[in-house]
């Protein structure tokens, strides 16, 4: 594995130059640089529904993570005005935030130039996030021609591993069934579960269980 390091590190290298290359707008090369050491970023997006492809991001929630303690001075919180697509009346009922709410919200375009700032050369944390990034990155291409580079560390896949380890061998297979709902995963680390489907509260709460994760191994 010691002898592969030198060849991973050097595709690594590789591919950021070929995706700085690439990029659309020379701004944001700064995505790029070496995050800052022992630092992350949390994330949550509300939408106006589940479908990437035609749904609206209308709201979006960050906040940054230093070492072992969540910055909740650090956060960013964004509402977001949807561009076609109406706000469902089940939509509604998941993150409370209706039409005339997020009437005055940023344009997509201005809320991911916000949180691409925000976000610098972090990693990101999530819970379930690759639909959050689905959503962010439909935004993105037309602006950067790819969408975030940074790493991705899913909260749900670190929480699987952890429940894994503690299976005696002899029950382990290889797609062993776990219980990965995010109120059971919460409860399980003996964490605050506050009221969900609200962007800010997601990211928080995403945040303190990766934290939790990291310190149980």
């Amino acid at each position: 594995m010691a002898a592969d390091y030198p060849v991973a590190k050097w595709f690594a290298a590789l591919r950021r130059e070929w995706m700085l290359y690439h990029l659309g707008d020379p701004r944001f090369r700064f995505m790029w640089d070496n995050p800052p050491a022992n630092e992350w970023v949390a994330l949550d997006c509300e939408t106006t529904g589940l479908d990437v492809k035609s749904d609206d991001i209308i709201s979006i929630g960050a906040v940054r993570i230093r070492g072992n303690r969540v910055m909740t001075s650090e956060c960013l919180e964004l509402l977001v005005r949807p561009d076609k697509q109406r706000i469902s009346a089940e939509s509604v009922r998941i993150h409370r935030l209706r039409e005339q709410d997020v009437a005055q919200g940023l344009s997509a375009d201005d809320a991911m130039m916000q949180l691409m700032h925000f976000i610098g050369s972090r990693p990101l944390v999530g819970y379930y996030l690759e639909f959050d990034l689905a959503m962010i990155n439909r935004v993105l291409f037309p602006m950067l021609g790819m969408g975030l580079p940074q790493e991705k560390i899913e909260v749900s896949g670190l929480y699987y591993d952890y429940k894994y380890r503690q299976l005696p061998s002899h029950t382990r297979i290889e797609h062993q069934t776990i219980d990965l709902r995010f109120d059971t995963l919460m409860h399980d680390l003996g964490l605050p579960l506050w009221p969900a489907h609200d962007a800010l509260n997601d990211a928080v709460m995403a945040a303190l269980a990766f934290l939790k994760l990291r310190q149980l191994g």
